[in-house]
């Protein structure tokens, strides 16, 4: 909920309104926890969108692929509307910050998400839209070397990554497993003595057949 200085408090932020992020907040929404998805990332301002035409695909989709993509992509916001999920379509994160919270002996991490709108303020932190370039230059801000096992640096400072880091777009069904992992591994973070029981009428995240 909204609290006074335009600053919100959320479990997670999805960036990305698409299969992607709808997916993973689908996922979340079945495990209880809290997230709020805007539409992408504009880290050079509203005046100047940012290029993430690396994550359109490259290949060319068949159209059973793009069927499947379709009926999936209805079908989670179908459940993304009856399910209340908070989705701002229309809100574009301006400019991401890693913060260093509490005290050195219980030190913990949280991200400032700046959007037109105030700052979301969350433990964790999923993109599904990022340009390659982007994501090499956050990461190397962060003190992320190339050298490192990228995905436990990244997880370690509570960010995740779903269709994003391959040259090709994945498959919807790769999408859907990438959901599943990171839903399961923030539930894990929240909920480290087990999640709740999935939450009745949840979204089966699974590709039909």
């Amino acid at each position: 909920m909204p609290v006074p200085g335009g600053i919100e408090r959320t479990t997670a932020v999805i960036i990305g309104t698409g299969l992607s992020g709808l997916a993973v907040a689908s996922e979340l929404r079945r495990r209880g926890v809290d997230c709020i998805i805007v539409d992408g990332l504009d880290l050079l301002g509203a005046g100047h969108p940012a290029n993430t035409s690396s994550l359109q695909r490259c290949d060319a989709a068949d159209a059973a692929t793009l069927r499947e993509r379709n009926e999936i992509l209805r079908h989670l916001r179908n459940y993304a509307t009856s399910h209340k999920l908070d989705v701002r379509t229309n809100i574009r994160a301006l400019q991401l910050d890693h913060l260093d919270v509490g005290d050195a002996g219980s030190p913990t991490q949280q991200w400032a998400v700046r959007t037109p709108g105030g700052v979301l303020l969350a433990d964790h932190l999923v993109l599904t839209r990022c340009a390659h370039s982007q994501l090499r230059r956050m990461l190397s801000d962060l003190g992320v070397a190339a050298g490192q096992n990228l995905m436990a640096a990244m997880h370690a400072l509570g960010m995740y990554l779903v269709g994003v880091g391959e040259l090709i777009t994945p498959t919807p069904k790769e999408v859907l497993r990438q959901a599943k992992v990171v839903g399961n591994a923030i539930s894990a973070k929240v909920h480290p003595g087990g999640f709740p029981a999935a939450l009745s009428g949840g979204f089966a995240l699974a590709a039909p057949a």
